[in-house]
């Protein structure tokens, strides 16, 4: 049997290890873009803490880890998957049969149609590579702007506050983190972080950026003006699923999977990020971008390769976050559902404290 794992991130990973002892004789490819091991991009803000060194993100420390495991390490760019062929084609034109197929691209970083997004000094912190450009630039004292105050925003902005640059966040709902808070709670958040002097803007998003005077200037919708030395784009992202096209797999919003995270395509498979599985609650299709829920999709999607009837009980939204010290956390349907759906529920604020409670129920 030959199963070939397209992304070598803790899912695709945790996959590979688990086919491996479950088919100890099995052929197992990973395949990962990035010339680097595979690695934790949720370690990347301790790199730019300072905390560890860029060989602390790699997932796995033992140099012959791999040899090991019998897991063989590719490096390449798959731009196609031939279904019918059972065959995954690289950009260099080379191609790698399968009997197995696990997709677990993940996701990849939203960067906004900007006029001059694609400025020296303006980077996405997505890969280990943009950290260490990111690192080079944000010393203390240097103006930094950042793009998107959601949850990975957040996280990034947590590392660069404690690199003592002066940071300004822009974001263009109208609160930080929109898709885990209310806006009672983002409002708090805001209100904290602006204490730590963290330049806070909502309801505003980057309408162009430019070179003045060694530096970059960029244009608010709000008509507002920020120079900045080095800007962040933490917009979002996205399922990284585009060289699927045409492979005959079911997408929407992510791939489409059942509860084996079995695609629509006969011995493919999805998992994490990149995969629309079925949500606890409701049983929809739902995305849910992080990593317990992407690890423990890639151990089912192992055990059904592996000949298997593993079922998930669905992904569940766990999100917590530490904004400059302020600890916070959503998890299931936390915005809840109206009254006309079966639903109630309580709001408890002390503001002053920076202690605030919301519990929905239907």
């Amino acid at each position: 049997m030959k199963h070939v794992i397209i992304g070598n991130g803790p899912t695709g990973l945790v996959a590979a290890e688990t086919l491996r002892r479950l088919q100890p004789e099995a052929e197992i490819a990973l395949i990962g873009n990035e010339s680097e091991p595979p690695y934790s991009r949720m370690a990347i803000p301790y790199f730019l803490i300072g905390k560890i060194a860029d060989t602390g993100t790699h997932l796995r420390k033992g140099h012959d880890h791999y040899a090991r495991e019998r897991i063989h390490l590719i490096e390449g760019m798959v731009v196609k998957v031939d279904a019918k062929a059972r065959q995954v084609e690289f950009a260099s034109g080379e191609r790698l049969p399968y009997d197995r197929l696990l997709i677990a691209t993940g996701s990849q970083p939203i960067r906004p149609k900007v006029a001059g997004m694609d400025l020296p000094d303006v980077h996405t912190c997505w890969t280990i590579e943009d950290a260490r450009a990111i690192a080079a630039k944000a010393k203390p004292g240097a103006r930094v702007l950042q793009i998107g105050a959601g949850f990975i925003g957040c996280i990034i902005m947590e590392a660069l506050a404690a690199r003592g640059v002066k940071l300004t966040v822009v974001e263009m709902g109208d609160r930080m983190v929109p898709r885990m808070m209310t806006p009672k709670a983002g409002g708090m958040i805001r209100k904290w972080v602006e204490a730590k002097g963290v330049g806070v803007h909502v309801n505003a998003g980057v309408t162009a950026i430019t070179r003045k005077d060694g530096a970059l200037l960029a244009k608010l919708s709000t008509g507002e003006e920020i120079v900045a030395d080095l800007i962040i784009c933490a917009a979002g992202i996205t399922p990284n699923m585009a060289f699927l096209a045409g492979s005959g797999v079911a997408v929407e919003r992510g791939i489409r999977v059942d509860a084996g995270m079995r695609t629509s395509v006969a011995d493919i498979y999805a998992a994490g990020d990149v995969s629309e599985a079925a949500d606890f609650h409701t049983g929809r299709p739902e995305l849910n971008a992080i990593q317990p829920n992407a690890v423990d999709q890639a151990r089912i999607a192992a055990h059904n390769m592996a000949g298997g009837d593993a079922v998930s009980g669905g992904s569940l939204a766990i999100n917590v976050l530490d904004t400059l010290g302020l600890i916070s956390t959503s998890f299931g349907q936390w915005q809840g559902v109206g009254k006309q759906q079966g639903g109630s529920g309580v709001e408890l604020v002390d503001e002053a404290g920076y202690r605030y409670l919301s519990l929905q129920f239907k």
